[in-house]
Formats: structure tokens, C-alpha cells, sequence
């Protein structure tokens, strides 16, 4: 009887035991399942940023509105972390820079970019087409154009031609794309910029390389930048840091460690760096998504 017992034991342990192998095995499978759902962006690299920051509602970014066209018409233009491209193109389109280039941490990212930018040139390319083989060839049809035109083209192609003057230069000419590490490489000091973009993208820069790369990133802006060059800074507020520290061990352990927070980043830049003045443009932003109400900065050099 007594080895019964112990046999009866055994066999119950051992099937508690599988059971809680089985549990453990798929609580493991659910937490790999769950980060499979959500995307892992330590650089603040999503995949689709801007399909969720724009939304469909608006037809173009709000941070546009409040940029100058001095800034960049017929100038060279640098764009850090430009993820997929969409704001790099869209700079070029409505301003006519001579050159923009978009740099980001993401290949990927970069992928994306390049494949955005062949699908506007594309799209111009074929405008372009349907308006010659569409011109009047007598006063008789000169209204027939207009509504062949309109009526073989879909909206986007439309909005995109609507923003570059009509002799503009080839879009392939003016923009590219390069995946760079902009904190840790050596970009090229013999490049000079007019004016050079970082939209949110200092929180990301903070958060993985610490004050240390912050004054890094800024100090690399100013020696890159031409004399009278602008530094447009779009700094996330000190709140989106919270949210996102844990993303890392790395992440976690700077954020423990930042002194310059982002309400100090217009002292850092103008008493340590050295830019002559700051303009703030973010009382003329309106239409930002919920989230991202960010201030809009433009520094001189």
C-alpha cells in the first residue's frame, strides 16, 4: 500500500511538473507574440510615423505651414533622422531646395525613403506625360485636356504636382537618401549646409547616447552649418522621455543620468554652442495630432 502511495505521489508530481512547464512555455509564447504585434523602434525608427502623426485628414504636415521658404529655396539641406523620407520630399517639392539629403539610423528607414522617392518622381513622370499628350491642338478642344488630365491621375499625383513650379528640376536630382548613424560617424566637415532639419528626433538621440551625444549632435549641426545657416529643432518634451525609457537597458540607464533636460536646450544652444538667435515658430503651428503639440525652433548661426 505504502509503495502505491509513493507511485501515486510520483506520478502526481510529474504531471504538476508538466503542467507547469506547459504554463511557463506559454507564457513565453505569448510575450513573444506580443512583441511581434508591437513594433520595436529603439531610435524611435517606426516603420509607419508619419501614417499615424499626419493622419488622412490633413493634407500636409502642420510643421510646413510655419517653415520659410528662404530656408530653403535654391539651398543645400541636410534632414536628421529622416525616417521614411515623406517630410525630406515634401521639403524639396514645396520649397525647391537646390539639394536635400535625408539621413537615418534605419536602413530600412532608408529603404523606404528611396522607394517613396521613386514612386513621386514616378507620378510627376506620368503627369508630365498626360499633360503633353493632352495639350490642345486647337481652340476648338482647349477645355478637353483639363478633364483628361484630372480623370487618369489619382489624387496624390495631383497634390504632389501642385506643389512644384513648373519648371522645377527632376526630384532624383535634388533628393537622397543615406543610412547613417549621424551621432557616431564621421559625416564629411568639408559639407556645408543652409539649413539643417532634426524633427523629433533629440529625445531618440538622448535617450541612447546620454547629455554626451545630445552635445554631440548639436555641436556637429553647428560646424556643418554655413555662416547665416538655420538649424530647424523640433525637441520632444521632457513627458515623451518618461514614456519611452524603458525601451532599453541602455535607454533606462541614461535616462537616469540626463542633466540637460529639453527647457534647457535653448541656453545649451545659444550660450555653449554658439548660435546667434532662436525664433520660435510654434505659436504659428496648428493642426498637430494629439501628442504631437512640439515646439518648432529656428536657430542662426
Amino acid at each position: 500500500m505504502e509503495a502505491e502511495k509513493e507511485d501515486k505521489v510520483v506520478a502526481d508530481g510529474a504531471a504538476e511538473e508538466r503542467g507547469q512547464r506547459q504554463q511557463v512555455a506559454e507564457e513565453v509564447k505569448e510575450k513573444k507574440n506580443k512583441r511581434k504585434r508591437k513594433e520595436f523602434a529603439p531610435f524611435g525608427n517606426y516603420r509607419n510615423y508619419y501614417g499615424y502623426r499626419i493622419g488622412h485628414d490633413l493634407d500636409e504636415d502642420p510643421r510646413l505651414k510655419v517653415m520659410k521658404k528662404e530656408w530653403f529655396e535654391g539651398k543645400t539641406c541636410l534632414d536628421i533622422g529622416c525616417n521614411n523620407g515623406i517630410i525630406t520630399i515634401h521639403i524639396a517639392k514645396k520649397f525647391g531646395c537646390r539639394s536635400i539629403l535625408g539621413i537615418d539610423i534605419d536602413s530600412h528607414r532608408i529603404e523606404d525613403a528611396h522607394w517613396n522617392l521613386r514612386k513621386v518622381v514616378k507620378m510627376e513622370a506620368n503627369m508630365k506625360n498626360c499633360t503633353k499628350s493632352s495639350e490642345p491642338k486647337s481652340e476648338e478642344n482647349s477645355n478637353g485636356p483639363e478633364q483628361i488630365v484630372n480623370s487618369s491621375l489619382d489624387e496624390e499625383a495631383r497634390n504632389t504636382s501642385d506643389d512644384l513650379p513648373r519648371e522645377s528640376k527632376d526630384l532624383s536630382t535634388v533628393v537622397s537618401f543615406q543610412h547613417e548613424n549621424f551621432v557616431e560617424s564621421r559625416h564629411p566637415l568639408s559639407a556645408r549646409y543652409d539649413t539643417i532639419l532634426c524633427l523629433s528626433v533629440t529625445k531618440w538621440v538622448h535617450l541612447n547616447w546620454g547629455d554626451e551625444g545630445l552635445i554631440s549632435l548639436f555641436s556637429k549641426v553647428w560646424q556643418l552649418l554655413q555662416p547665416g545657416g538655420v538649424f530647424v529643432l523640433e525637441p520632444q518634451p521632457w513627458r515623451s522621455y518618461q514614456q519611452n525609457r524603458l525601451v532599453s537597458e541602455t535607454t533606462a540607464k541614461n535616462y537616469s543620468r540626463i542633466i540637460f533636460r529639453p527647457q534647457y536646450f535653448q541656453e545649451i544652444l545659444l550660450d555653449k554652442i554658439g548660435f546667434r538667435t532662436v525664433e520660435d515658430l510654434t505659436s504659428a503651428l496648428s493642426g498637430a495630432k494629439t501628442g504631437f503639440n512640439r515646439p518648432v525652433l529656428a536657430f542662426y548661426k
